[in-house]
């Protein structure tokens, strides 16, 4: 990338950044990790004039990088209370969501359904030096069973409801961020927290993901 190109970069990394804080955006960190992760690398050449708008953006093979402030709001309410050591992610697409993540907490585990879009990311990672993420290709309705109990988990695809399977994953205290709802229709993104005799529950908003599908292709 030359100068010039970097700075109008830095320029609209900025403009994004004001953005997500008048959408209510606070956490310093969070707000750090999206100026500092360049979101351009993770979206096709031909849409890089776009990567720093506030929306999502197709990635392929029917899939999304999630749009900036989705990803901040997710991210914010996954750090909140004890910061999590180790957090499994279910739904790596591009691996910008992953990158994010990161940059903030110590170890990530990612789970991608298509194997064309994990050799994407796993190229994408290596290229910035990013080395505390752990990858599988596997059905996300499954989470890492062998990796677990997890500090938190985030869900960048939309199930039906809750998997139980990734619920039990999460250690007690844990917190969970997921949109649950059905295909192509408004879901609720729910953030739960893992108690003793089962969860408490908030509502972030309402949100629209591409499905969780199962299987891994």
């Amino acid at each position: 990338m030359n100068r010039e190109v970097g700075f109008r970069s830095r320029r609209v990394r900025e403009r994004l950044i004001e953005k997500l804080q008048e959408k209510g955006i606070s956490n310093p960190e969070v707000l750090d990790a999206i100026r500092t992760i360049p979101r351009h690398e993770f979206v096709d050449e031909a849409l890089g004039h776009q990567a720093y708008d506030d929306t999502a953006l197709p990635i392929g093979q029917e899939q999304t990088i999630s749009q900036p402030f989705i990803v901040a709001l997710m991210t914010e309410a996954l750090l909140r209370g004890t910061p999590p050591q180790r957090v499994l992610e279910i739904g790596t697409g591009s691996g910008y969501q992953t990158a994010v993540l990161a940059k903030l907490v110590p170890q990530v585990y990612t789970v991608e359904r298509i194997k064309s879009l994990i050799h994407r990311a796993r190229d994408r990672f290596a290229e910035m030096g990013i080395l505390n993420v752990e990858m599988k290709l596997d059905d996300g309705h499954l989470g890492w069973e062998e990796k677990a109990p997890f500090d938190a988990i985030i869900v960048t695809a939309a199930p039906s409801g809750v998997p139980k399977q990734l619920f039990n994953q999460l250690a007690i205290g844990g917190r969970m961020v997921v949109p649950v709802g059905p295909d192509r229709q408004d879901q609720q993104l729910l953030e739960l927290v893992r108690t003793e005799d089962g969860f408490e529950q908030n509502d972030l908003g309402t949100v629209r993901f591409v499905p969780m599908r199962a299987g891994a292709r």
